[in-house]
């Protein structure tokens, strides 16, 4: 007996490894804008941006500035500003901000993770909420990060645990089909991810093997809102 044909199926095994643990890899920085519409008529531009923080920590931002009609009018933006450190390639919640800025109201969030005693804490304004934590949360503004990821690792069916105003609750999501998608950025061809866990209306269409972010996101809770990719660049 030769010691080769002994090796092959281990040198085969551990060149799968590699490739799976390189392709498992989380993103490196990026900025990406978007087009945003609501009931199809063009009300604003956001960016995203994903860059290294401190002591290991990364963070996540999005900005929304209204362009368009009413938003325009009342000079509405948004701003979510989230930090996280990775687990694996899950984006951990460590922290989270939200802020509307119109000229009739003003809306603000800021939620914060203890990990040492597994506790989130939530505040809008009106005193601190607290729950405990669960291994792996993330939160809104990271939701859609992760589920990219997870597409990304060949994942069909996703389950996140989301922490939201009172509770990590997890929220379900599932391919549902490809589908060719036009936005500014260009044509895509994508897998369709919906949320089958909710009647909110969440849909968004990925290109795995290009972006960890969708090219295009529709959600219908409150109005017909869609953001439609227009650039990506790595930082």
């Amino acid at each position: 007996m030769t010691i080769r044909p002994l090796l092959a199926p281990l040198l085969g095994l551990g060149l799968l490894l590699a490739v799976q643990n390189a392709f498992a890899k989380p993103p490196t920085a990026f900025t990406a804008t978007y087009q945003v519409l609501k009931d199809g008529s063009p009300m604003g531009e956001a960016s995203i941006r994903l860059r290294p923080g401190e002591r290991g920590e990364w963070i996540y931002s999005k900005d929304v500035k209204g362009t368009g009609g009413l938003a325009a009018l009342l000079g509405a933006n948004v701003s979510e500003t989230s930090h996280f450190r990775w687990k694996g390639d899950v984006p951990e919640a460590i922290s989270y901000d939200y802020r509307l800025d119109a000229a009739i109201k003003t809306k603000q969030r800021h939620l914060v993770v203890d990990w040492a005693n597994h506790q989130v804490s939530v505040d809008d304004g009106k005193g601190p909420h607290t729950y405990p934590a669960r291994p792996g949360m993330v939160e809104r503004n990271t939701t859609a990060l992760a589920i990219g990821l997870a597409l990304r690792d060949g994942q069909q069916q996703i389950a996140l645990p989301v922490a939201v105003r009172q509770e990590v609750e997890t929220q379900n999501f599932k391919v549902s089909g490809k589908e060719t998608v036009k936005v500014p950025a260009g044509s895509f061809e994508t897998v369709r991810v919906d949320r089958t866990d909710a009647d909110r209306g969440f849909s968004a269409w990925y290109a795995p093997g290009r972006y960890p972010l969708p090219v295009k996101l529709s959600q219908h809770d409150g109005g017909d809102m869609t953001l439609e990719l227009a650039s990506y660049k790595a930082d």
